[in-house]
């Protein structure tokens, strides 16, 4: 099942879990996520493209190492951001999945949900932060002028679309 908005993918070979952190995240995000669930890292790459913004990978996925599915994803759309969920604790690994391109590693537990939750709203909130920090724009603001951003390049690809239909 998918919703509108930023794609994510959840690729974990186990159904259950991967339902579950899907519904989770959908309940926290809403339709600000358009989340799509995969049971190996083949499938997932099947449907991987420029659009694609952000991947949680299972590192030990049945008959495939979650790093080589890391650097496919990666030689596809190098600006995805991938976190790796690793019940794994060893510290190598981790640098390993770094040195592919992983944007975050996350051990599987109690509060991976809420790690996951809090790295997503960091990816999904980046332009914001960047107007804040970098430019010094009040964060209410920086919402307002993208939402209005947003807004004005919607109407201009309408009335485009308009006048080319009149004509």
């Amino acid at each position: 099942m998918t919703t509108p908005g930023l794609n994510l993918f959840i690729v974990d070979d186990t159904p259950a879990v991967a339902e579950s952190l899907r519904n989770y995240l959908n309940n926290r995000f809403g339709n600000n996520l358009s989340i799509s669930t995969f049971i190996s890292g083949a499938e997932a790459l099947q449907s991987v493209d420029k659009e694609t913004g952000i991947v949680i990978l299972d590192y030990h996925l049945v008959g495939e190492n979650g790093n080589k599915t890391l650097e496919a994803i990666k030689a596809i759309n190098p600006k995805t951001e991938v976190i790796m969920l690793s019940s794994n604790e060893d510290v190598a690994l981790a640098i390993d999945a770094f040195r592919k391109g992983a944007s975050n590693v996350i051990i599987k537990g109690k509060h991976a949900n809420r790690k996951l939750h809090s790295v997503i709203y960091g990816i999904v909130t980046y332009p914001v932060r960047v107007m804040e920090y970098d430019w010094g724009i009040n964060k209410y603001v920086a919402m307002f002028l993208l939402t209005f951003a947003g807004m004005g390049i919607g109407v201009f690809i309408i009335v485009q679309l308009f006048y080319k239909i009149i004509q």
